[in-house]
């Protein structure tokens, strides 16, 4: 299993952008305001069980990165084309350097997002288009 010191900066960037961008893309794929605090709580909560009980000392490490990559002022089209290319480019360098833990940073990945279509008013189907397009970013099914 890989660690934090595996990976270059830019890779770890990549990928911590591809797990907390997945979270961001399907809060803003939604744009009710209100949602939007409870959407970010459950992001943070969902990171800090995985820092806790993550799959791999990787996804541990991954569950501990701060910020999300993007800005207040980053448009949707922004988040969710950075975040889809973040993914694909996540899935390209796993598969090259830490192919055991592909899977585990999809499942991290798809728990954040689904914890923040979950965290209000119910999955609404613009998040579940969001949820559809990470999955593909993931190769998942």
């Amino acid at each position: 299993m890989a660690a934090k010191a595996d990976f270059t900066e830019d890779e770890w960037k990549t990928m911590t952008k591809g797990v907390t961008g997945a979270g961001v893309l399907v809060s803003v794929s939604d744009p009710d305001f209100t949602d939007s605090f409870g959407e970010a709580g459950a992001l943070a909560k969902q990171l800090v069980e995985e820092r806790r009980q993550g799959a791999s000392e990787l996804i541990r490490e991954l569950a501990k990165a701060h910020g999300t990559g993007f800005g207040l002022t980053t448009s949707r089209e922004e988040v969710e084309h950075e975040t889809l290319e973040a993914l694909r480019s996540s899935i390209a360098i796993l598969a090259a350097k830490a192919p055991d833990d592909e899977d585990a940073y999809r499942q991290l990945v798809l728990d954040v997002a689904d914890a923040v279509a979950e965290a209000k008013s119910g999955v609404k189907p613009s998040e579940t288009q969001a949820l559809d397009k990470i999955k593909q970013a993931l190769g998942s099914t």
